[in-house]
């Protein structure tokens, strides 16, 4: 189930996206990025819609996915 992310508090988002970025491990290239630009950098997606907010019933888990990625069926 797809969570808009306007209808989460400024805070809960900004936890969801650092937990995320934390979890993920991303490889950013040769340059470092620090956690607030990381954590920028997915909110930004969000709000692009390039990424996803999507909630599982199945396991009762947040996670974050590419629009790509992301299937309707598959929970």
């Amino acid at each position: 189930m797809l969570i808009p992310i306007d209808q989460l508090e400024k805070d809960t988002l900004h936890a969801v996206i650092e937990s995320f970025v934390l979890r993920e491990g991303t490889d950013y290239g040769d340059s470092e990025c620090s956690l607030s630009d990381k954590v920028e950098q997915v909110h930004r997606q969000l709000v692009a819609g390039d990424a996803l907010l999507v909630y599982s019933e199945l396991h009762e888990t947040v996670n974050i996915v590419a629009r790509e990625d992301w299937s309707p069926d598959v929970d």
